[in-house]
């Protein structure tokens, strides 16, 4: 069965600065990310992972190149209509957390779903279900700094998913947790996953990647290795991809 391109980049490129400042953060770089599929971006710090994620999420413009998500062309987008298809189609989740200390567990995630347009009641009975999936229905009720780290990324995975993204985009999920932590979210991630969740994680750590489907190393903004999938990959064929 033909695999359809959820994301999808052509000489997508973000440089900075100019002359002997250049800096290329993302250099020419093909990529298709089919629908379903677990997409681990690994290589050493500056090397292009996070600003990669960011450009296919929609948070910052290439300065070359070409880039889709779900059909729609995000570097002629305008700013209004990427927001709009950030907040619909993509969850974020960043190393920080980025939770709001006043908000329960609950009104963090369920907020999400409320800027997606959904009803409070639609929004709440989602987030109390997610924060149950990620297995922290009994704090739904504590504030942030209540929490764990490892539960505090929970609730940002959780609040990730709660306007039913199509694609979760992960930077750095890890990156600041202990040991106990990481193994709560990358069984977390694992049972993303298995339930056909689409993934692009940018990390350091190597028991995120060995859950993926396929790995991409980076040096110099461009791709060092790829460890694809032995099926091949293709994508939509037609105007939206032109």
């Amino acid at each position: 069965m033909t695999e359809s391109a959820l994301v999808r980049a052509r000489g997508l490129t973000r440089r900075y600065g100019r002359g002997g400042g250049l800096v290329r953060a993302v250099d020419e770089i093909d990529l298709t990310v089919p629908a379903g599929q677990t997409l681990a971006v690994m290589g050493p710090s500056g090397c292009g992972k996070s600003t990669l994620l960011h450009l296919l999420g929609g948070l910052q413009r290439p300065t070359g190149g070409r880039v889709w998500l779900a059909g729609h062309r995000l570097d002629t987008m305008s700013e209004r209509a990427l927001a709009r298809l950030r907040r619909d189609t993509v969850g974020f989740v960043f190393q920080s957390f980025h939770l709001m200390d006043e908000l329960t567990a609950v009104e963090n995630v369920e907020l999400a779903g409320l800027l997606a347009g959904h009803s409070p009641r639609r929004a709440r009975r989602r987030a109390l279900h997610l924060l149950d999936r990620v297995g922290l229905a009994e704090r739904a009720g504590h504030l942030p700094a209540a929490l764990s780290g490892g539960q505090r990324q929970r609730v940002a995975i959780a609040r990730a998913l709660c306007n039913e993204p199509l694609v979760v985009l992960a930077d750095e999920p890890t990156g600041n947790l202990d040991s106990a932590a990481t193994l709560e979210v990358l069984r977390l991630f694992e049972d993303l996953r298995t339930a056909g969740q689409t993934l692009v994680v940018v990390t350091h750590d190597t028991r995120i990647a060995a859950v993926a489907d396929r790995l991409i190393t980076m040096r110099d903004g461009a791709f060092a290795d790829d460890s694809r999938l032995a099926t091949a990959v293709t994508g939509p064929v037609g105007d939206g991809w032109r």
